[in-house]
């Protein structure tokens, strides 16, 4: 349809959607910057998706049987403020609107979770929001069956551009999204044709809704001008028993100058054709302003929401006080008293019996403890389940067929699976992890930062976790992967020595409620290093003096994982020359950053030489080795400092010199 006759023919409709293009020209015009096509040519599907389709109560943002409505392609951020606004959500006020990309503004360039209410989550790495997307209707579906559709009965709605689309991680979404049969998830695609170079035929061939279909999911089009059309689609798509693709073919930039042209895509902001583009709106408004009968009708579309959340805590209600209490923990992502009573018995039995196995497996124990007591927990695996030992006798397989299980077979999709967990936990009432090696992070990186950045409590399972694991070579064994996590803020990253560390490792991890976790966990056994039990989590400390020294206190040593156990032999050695040697396991540097200078000062004292052992590269130990009172000249690092090679553990080991041996001769050579 072309603007006249959508003018004439749905009058109503269009000034209510030329609500939210004003808005956005205004607000990217005030700015100088921004994205402005997007929100143009996709208005007229935000309209119809809020007037008829989406479930949502502005006055109560996180209410848990909400629809989810997530913009992917988060550079058209002016869409969801502008929709945020109209409908009366508190603190998207017109301010704001007016601030848009500014200091101190909520209005961020991309939208981001936890700085809007409104906003399911951070949107603008492109692909990012489909791939969560599919976390989403994995809990919904999940919880529903769980819990019944009284509780949990809702949609998760999607809007994506051919951005969303090119990023590889969306076929990891998509292909997952089709296999489990996500019913309540509806992707809508801005077929627009436009990128930033140009056309999207300038890169790209690909048949979307062919690929859609190919992947298990129903498909479906619409004029995406035409709210009729756009109804009957969005109608058709819910009615689906499969994850629903519908293709609205938009104009970019619809009525400006720049429209079908890649400039549309970036910030209008030529007041000329800024006043040609509203004048074939029909708009006189000033900026900013927007009719109070328009405002009116916006506002109903929020207000009608009311209903349907008072319904739903009316059937809230029905349940008994004890399945109320547990909803309610669960979505606030609390957990029972008991989980802490059964870490520590594990601890203890732990301290006694003194096992040598790998803390992969380690990690498999713990699980057995929290998985029956923490419900909300779903666990999975990029393909790797028994690599990874992530998977519990108790918690099923989440599938078409059984929405109850609590595992999810991800497949070799090691982007997608970390994109779902942030869905998932952003979606609340679920508590995901999974697995991969931890060389693969690099392959789940853009989700995991997004985890630290939304501070979301997703734990990511990553073994393998050094030159240990031998044989398969340097392809698969991670040197500067411990480097690079722990250089992301706001996350914890835990390297556990035994299973004692690895049960306080999980504990944190298990009820962290703003930071994610990255368990490093070794595939070779390790030696239990903590005999004597006790009741405190020293984790959480982040280092702890594991060994004292015999006699004056002359060196320290400083281990991660697997490399205490060779800390302890150097000990063993040290001590037996004369040499006082305190040993300190330090498995999460982020925690033991952040305790106070007492502390610290307590655990690395001034004056003993330093050395540090991790089979990974230096990158992060001089914090600890030059800092916290160290001294050049008196440290020295027993590590890699190139990439590892094919053959057996122990003959990595010596070949790289990261031994008892190699730590004995550079203490030496600085006493």
């Amino acid at each position: 349809m072309d603007i006249q006759t959508l003018r004439q023919s749905h009058p109503d409709h269009w000034m209510r959607a030329a609500a939210i293009r004003t808005l956005t020209l205004d607000a990217v015009a005030a700015a100088n910057s921004g994205h402005s096509g997007m929100p143009m040519g996709m208005a007229d599907v935000a309209t119809v998706l809020f007037e008829k389709h989406l479930k949502f109560d502005p006055k109560a943002p996180r209410w848990a049987d909400r629809d989810r409505f997530i913009l992917s392609a988060g550079h058209g951020s002016m869409l969801i403020y502008a929709l945020l606004y109209l409908t009366g959500y508190e603190d998207m006020t017109l301010a704001q609107i007016k601030n848009f990309r500014q200091w101190g503004a909520i209005t961020a360039g991309h939208p981001e979770y936890g700085h809007v209410a409104g906003v399911e989550t951070t949107t603008g790495p492109l692909g990012q929001g489909i791939a969560n997307a599919v976390g989403f209707a994995i809990a919904e579906e999940n919880l529903r069956a769980r819990w019944g559709a009284k509780v949990q009965d809702h949609y998760t709605y999607v809007m994506a551009g051919d951005g969303c689309l090119m990023e590889g991680i969306s076929q990891e979404a998509i292909g997952l999204a089709g296999k489990l049969a996500l019913s309540r998830l509806i992707v809508m695609w801005d077929n627009n044709g436009i990128t930033i170079d140009g056309k999207v035929s300038l890169s790209d061939v690909t048949d979307q809704k062919a690929r859609f279909a190919a992947s298990g999911w129903d498909v479906f089009e619409c004029d995406g001008h035409d709210p009729v059309a756009i109804d009957a689609a969005l109608s058709a798509a819910k009615a689906s028993p499969r994850p629903a693709m519908i293709s609205c073919k938009t104009h970019i930039a619809l009525g400006h100058a720049a429209q079908d042209t890649s400039k549309g895509h970036g910030a209008l902001t030529d007041a000329a054709q800024m006043a040609a583009a509203k004048e074939a709106y029909g708009w006189t408004s000033p900026a900013f302003e927007i009719p109070a009968k328009i405002k009116a009708e916006w506002e109903a579309f929020g207000s009608r929401g009311a209903h349907a959340h008072a319904a739903w805590a009316t059937r809230m209600a029905t349940l008994s006080p004890a399945k109320q209490a547990e909803f309610t923990r669960i979505f606030a992502a609390e957990t029972p008293k008991k989980l802490a009573q059964a870490i520590r018995a594990l601890k203890k039995t732990a301290s006694e019996t003194a096992p040598k196995l790998a803390t992969r497996s380690a990690s498999e124990k713990v699980l057995a403890v929290i998985n029956p007591i923490l419900p909300e927990t779903m666990g999975g695996s990029a393909d790797l389940t028994g690599s990874n030992n992530t998977k519990t006798a108790d918690l099923g397989v989440f599938s078409a067929d059984d929405r109850k299980g609590r595992y999810v077979y991800y497949g070799i999709r090691e982007h997608g699976m970390a994109a779902a967990m942030n869905g998932m936990a952003l979606h609340g009432g679920v508590r995901p992890y999974s697995g991969t090696f931890m060389c693969f992070t690099d392959y789940a990186r853009p989700s995991m930062r997004l985890s630290a950045l939304m501070q979301i409590p997703v734990v990511y399972v990553m073994t393998h976790d050094s030159i240990g694991l031998g044989e398969d070579g340097p392809t698969h064994q991670p040197v500067e992967h411990l480097a690079i996590s722990r250089a992301t803020p706001n996350t914890y990253v835990f390297r556990p020595a035994d299973l004692v560390e690895t049960a306080e490792a999980w504990e944190i991890a298990a009820t962290a409620k703003t930071t994610p976790s990255v368990l490093a966990l070794s595939r070779q056994n390790l030696p239990t290093v903590r005999h004597v039990h006790n009741n405190a989590n020293l984790t959480a400390k982040g280092a702890y003096v594991l060994a004292e020294a015999e006699g004056k206190r002359q060196v320290i040593l400083m281990a991660t994982g697997s490399e205490v156990e060779i800390a302890l032999k150097a000990r063993e050695m040290l001590q037996a020359k004369g040499i006082g040697t305190r040993v300190v396991s330090m498995p999460c540097m982020e925690l033991f950053a952040a305790q106070d200078e007492a502390y610290r000062r307590k655990v690395l004292p001034a004056g003993p030489v330093r050395v540090a052992i991790e089979a990974g590269v230096r990158m992060g130990w001089d914090r600890w080795l030059l800092g916290e009172r160290g001294r050049d000249g008196k440290c020295d690092f027993v590590g890699m400092s190139s990439f590892g090679a094919s053959a057996p553990m122990e003959r990595l080991y010596k070949e790289f010199g990261i031994t008892a041996e190699a730590t004995v001769a550079k203490v030496e050579a600085l006493l």
